[in-house]
């Protein structure tokens, strides 16, 4: 080593005026190696014994190195002009940057501990939700919560258990979620009406609607509000029990809680998803008999259930009497009329006219208005009129969307317009950077049928190098493809790479090989594939299965009459 590196260190600090530091080994050896590399060239690792040898440190010196110096350090160390002004609020971020690293780099213990104490940070709420924000391991989150409580001089509040409540319920900690909840209602916290709504709704989410009613009932010393009894309706709904969350209405005016519009929105729409589309009308009568305004969410929502339910009349009777009850129809109040024209399947000039009226009356028409209607004409064989809705779409500058062009690439395979489809899909990638599985399922299954099979895998592998996974309907797509080529081999090759590939096959796709092994393997192959479909638990055989089955079977049977016919002799 070169005799100038022989510095004593302790004389060296004293003549700088720069305090004896015990650095750990990796920053030690970083500064020899730049010491060395200014000096000698030739060599890039230091074997310098002060520098090669590792200091012991102990937990609270490893602490102090996060420690942020004092004002006098600092005006030692890093003189500025003017001054430095330790209160400002680049040193708390500072501070909370390195409280982070300490989290990050010893989790929760009592090194964390000890470095809470030396950055000097005090114990309160607001200091534990922001714990809770930061981007740790939420068990680290869990054992500071845990810590802060038993600190002396604080006491957890409202804010701090809905925060860690909160964390909880989005990574799923189902059980200690629920400690928690316990733990909240046994302490001395007050919890309003807000919070306790948000708790039943949490756990109705976490499909624990038993804790939650328990929840409820327990903290029912409070004057119970309609948004409480909502959510619990909500959750009563999810849970298929229509006639509890019925029974809730009741329980509201005996505590003589009036329901509010949410609270008929809540029962129209659960009432609706549950088929009794008659008992979620008589819920809108029975509001405007108390005198209730319903807004234009309550009015969508039975609009979509009366369109739903093939009551077109009375789903366009009740969008006319949204002006007299002073509720104006807004963009989702006519894409549901629209939609239910096509699904009533009413002539496609009705949209177009819903449309223009929805222009004069000064509603914009969004993205999905025009999805709905390029898909609605598709389906009706209005191609034109729905590439025409394309280009308006475009000129309006709209993003291409997906689920417009899917129906158009669809409608054109249909036709055999199979350049045209091509080149749509072609336009999507390009103004999207990719494109969804579906509309590659869809361009596929084309390709699949014109006998353009080399371009269908192209395809499907290129799905899989962009890190789009092929779903069921893709795997269907390229398999039909396949078998309509007699390449039965890849065809079972690839039902086989579904599963490995953790993509569950359905019904179709049991079919699709069913009757490749029909038309190539005769009826033995055919009536084993059918007897694994009746031994599956979720793929039963459908009437396209034994239809397949039996048309091997007559085809068999009728190559054996032939052949009789030429050789009565044959058996």
């Amino acid at each position: 080593m070169p005799q100038q590196l022989c510095l004593n260190l302790p004389r060296f600090s004293q003549l700088f005026q720069i305090p004896v530091i015990k650095f750990p080994l990796f920053i030690l050896s970083s500064v020899a190696a730049m010491l060395s590399g200014s000096l000698a060239t030739t060599r890039k690792i230091s074997t310098w014994p002060p520098f090669s040898r590792r200091i012991k440190q102990t937990e609270n010196e490893i602490v102090q190195m996060f420690r942020l110096p004092n004002s006098r350090e600092e005006k030692l160390s890093f003189p500025m002009e003017g001054g430095c002004d330790s209160r400002n609020g680049h040193n708390a971020r500072i501070l909370d940057e390195r409280f982070i690293r300490i989290l990050k780099i010893f989790k929760w213990g009592p090194d964390a501990e000890k470095a809470l104490e030396v950055l000097k940070m005090k114990v309160n709420a607001r200091l534990v939700r922001e714990v809770l924000k930061v981007d740790v391991e939420v068990n680290v989150k869990i054992q500071f919560f845990k810590w802060a409580g038993k600190r002396r001089n604080f006491e957890h509040d409202s804010t701090t258990y809905m925060a860690l409540i909160r964390c909880l319920d989005e990574h799923g900690f189902t059980g200690e979620l629920w400690k928690t909840i316990q733990d909240m209602i046994k302490s001395s916290c007050p919890i309003g009406p807000a919070d306790l709504s948000e708790i039943v709704k949490i756990l109705g989410k976490a499909k624990m609607v038993n804790k939650a009613l328990s929840v409820f009932y327990h903290e029912n010393g409070l004057q119970p509000t309609e948004k409480i009894y909502t959510t619990l309706m909500g959750i009563y709904f999810k849970s298929g029990k229509v006639d509890e969350a019925l029974g809730l209405v009741l329980e509201m005016r005996t505590q003589r809680c009036s329901p509010t519009v949410f609270t008929y929105t809540e029962l129209i729409r659960g009432l609706g998803k549950s088929g009794r589309v008659d008992d979620a009308y008589s819920v809108y009568k029975n509001m405007l008999k108390d005198s209730c305004r319903p807004d234009v969410v309550l009015m969508n929502n039975l609009i979509n259930i009366l369109g739903r339910s093939n009551r077109l009349k009375d789903a366009i009777k009740l969008f006319e009497d949204m002006k007299l009850l002073d509720c104006t129809p807004n963009v989702v109040t006519y894409n549901t009329i629209i939609k239910s024209l096509f699904d009533a399947r009413a002539p496609p000039s009705e949209a177009s006219l819903w449309l223009e009226r929805m222009k004069k009356e000064g509603v914009v028409p969004s993205s999905f208005t025009y999805s709905i209607l390029i898909d609605g004409f598709c389906k009706t064989n209005q191609l034109e009129k729905a590439l025409l809705l394309l280009e308006e779409m475009d000129e309006k500058g709209f993003p291409p969307c997906p689920a417009a062009y899917c129906s158009l690439i669809n409608s054109l395979g249909k036709a055999k317009r199979y350049e045209a489809a091509n080149e749509l899909f072609q336009e999507l990638k390009e103004n999207c950077g990719r494109s969804s599985a579906r509309v590659y399922a869809v361009m596929i299954k084309h390709f699949g049928k014109c006998g353009r099979l080399n371009e269908a895998i192209n395809l499907f592998n290129e799905m899989k190098k962009l890190g789009c996974a092929p779903d069921v309907y893709a795997y269907n797509a390229l398999m039909s493809g396949m078998v309509r080529v007699d390449m039965m081999d890849e065809a079972l090759s690839l039902f086989r790479a579904m599963e490995e590939h953790g993509c569950t096959p359905d019904v179709n796709s049991h079919n699709i090989i069913l009757n490749g092994l029909a038309r190539t393997g005769g009826p033995k192959r055919a009536m084993e594939m059918l007897n694994k479909m009746k031994a599956s638990a979720t793929n039963k055989p459908d009437a396209v299965s034994y239809n397949t089955v039996l048309g091997c079977l007559s085809r068999a049977e009728e190559q054996k009459r032939r052949r009789k016919e030429k050789d009565p002799f044959v058996f």
